[in-house]
């Protein structure tokens, strides 16, 4: 990228604010000369963008990250922050058993942000994106107190059923796949003053979902699933509820990594803790037809049952885990 192309006659790339460059030169910027997957049948520029949905039925979720609770600049760089903000949603599309195709982007800001880390927060967003074969298809962007990133994911089922949160029945087995309690393990690095170890700090700048295990989950026949995005617990009680089950879950399944067991030591907390309620790392987890055989890299954690008459979503060895299950939107604000 040539800094001039943004920089006006005198200034140095890194001052250049959005008010300066003007809201058509930047998505001029962050558009031109991208190359799209052949879903995408018409791309930025118009009023509407148009994806090609084969299949006849269009997969669509929202996300919106806003700065200073979703993400920090001093902690994150604006590329990390469009990855993560792409992910989150590519993720849901995952956990319906579908395929990414697509994005769609509103993004809010003050004017006086510079130019250079709004390309750099869409340089993210193009990267997550191309990563699982989706295009960033359109927009819009508008100003605001702070930075505030909304991104649509659409996805394709390419003829499968959609995998529901309701359909876990009793008997099923309850699997996880990816990683869990990294991205809380990094943040609590980061809320010391740390930097590091780089690999968990990392985790909770930009996750990494396994896209691919939400579609061979499907194939394999998952009766239900979900992403995990505010914790484990927090995600499989809001399964357990839609489908009318219990969810029992067995802490002697969960192998902790050694890079948590590490750092929960020498911070004095619970590496167990982050993998049972972190949340944002998006893995995902679902329910399997007893008996059925597991995806690779699935890992049974539990089972389902009916009901108890305590009424009790999710317990953990027999008994309702102690403490927060994960992240509740406006209990803390």
């Amino acid at each position: 990228m040539s800094p001039s192309a943004i920089t006006p006659e005198g200034g140095s790339e890194s001052s250049v604010s959005l008010r300066e460059v003007g809201e058509f030169r930047l998505i001029d910027r962050v558009t031109t000369d991208r190359v799209q997957p052949d879903t995408t049948v018409l791309g930025p520029g118009d009023d509407s963008a148009i994806v090609a949905a084969a299949d006849g039925r269009v997969v669509a979720c929202t996300d919106v990250l806003v700065e200073g609770v979703h993400f920090r600049l001093d902690w994150s760089s604006p590329e990390q922050v469009g990855r993560k903000a792409a992910a989150a949603n590519l993720a849901d599309v995952a956990a319906m058993g579908a395929v990414p195709t697509s994005l769609l982007v509103g993004l809010a800001c003050p004017s006086s942000t510079p130019a250079n880390q709004l390309e750099q927060l869409a340089d993210g967003l193009w990267a997550e994106a191309s990563s699982v074969g989706a295009g960033l298809v359109g927009g819009d962007l508008t100003s605001g107190p702070v930075i505030v990133v909304s991104v649509t994911a659409l996805g394709s089922l390419q003829g499968r059923a959609p995998v529901l949160r309701s359909g876990a029945r009793p008997g099923d087995r309850v699997a996880v796949c990816g990683r869990l309690g990294w991205s809380a393990a990094g943040l609590a690095v980061l809320g010391r003053g740390f930097r590091s170890p780089a690999a968990l700090v990392n985790a909770h700048r930009v996750p990494e979902p396994p896209y691919a295990a939400g579609p061979a989950a499907a194939d394999a026949g998952a009766t239900a699933m979900i992403d995990v995005s505010d914790g484990l617990l927090a995600d499989l009680g809001h399964l357990a509820r839609a489908s009318g089950v219990a969810v029992r879950l067995r802490s002697r399944s969960f192998t902790v990594p050694a890079r948590l067991a590490e750092i929960g030591s020498a911070l004095g907390l619970d590496p167990l803790r982050w993998m049972l309620t972190g949340g944002e790392d998006h893995a995902l987890a679902a329910t399997f037809p007893e008996g059925a055989e597991l995806p690779p890299d699935w890992v049974e954690i539990g089972a389902v049952e009916a009901p108890d008459d305590a009424g009790r979503a999710v317990t953990v060895d027999g008994r309702p885990y102690e403490g927060d299950q994960g992240w509740v939107h406006f209990a803390k604000s």
